[in-house]
């Protein structure tokens, strides 16, 4: 028995050890709000048209021609993009819109998440309408589809 004790005094203390840092690391406190993993796609989300919003994205998509912006008959912000595969393989992503006013903030018509699907090497166009006339800007965004 005595050979089992400093075995068993060992875990003990290994174990008050691992919990006491565990209890500090959960109660440090943070002044503030955390800052971003990757501040320039913050910047880019606000001051650009548009967004690929992972590496996924930013790797196989692109832009295919300029955007093209229009308003309706009762004067609604009508815009539609040519999305393009960059592979030579089929790819799901999903694209939104997110309609803004003339300072660009948003002014909570944001269209939902919808699928695109792009064949190989593919081009597909995206069309979104504003569902009030207060939006003056936008923002399409593209994500990797989960």
């Amino acid at each position: 028995m005595s050979s089992l004790q400093p075995v068993v005094l060992s875990s003990a203390i290994t174990l008050m050890l691992s919990t006491g840092l565990l209890l500090q690391s959960g109660c440090a406190s943070r002044e503030g709000a955390y800052m971003s993993t990757d501040p320039s796609r913050n910047i880019q989300e606000v001051s650009s048209k548009f967004v690929l919003m992972d590496p996924g994205a930013r790797r196989s998509i692109k832009l295919a021609g300029p955007i093209q912006q229009g308003t309706t008959q009762d004067g609604r912000l009508q815009v539609s993009a040519n999305i393009m595969n960059r592979e030579n393989r089929r790819l799901q992503v999903q694209v939104q819109c997110v309609f803004k006013n003339a300072n660009g903030v948003s002014t909570g018509d944001e269209t939902p998440w919808s699928n695109l699907i792009l064949t190989e090497n593919g081009i597909e166009t995206v069309s979104f309408t504003a569902l009030n006339n207060e939006a003056t800007d936008f923002t399409i965004r593209v994500r990797e589809a989960r």
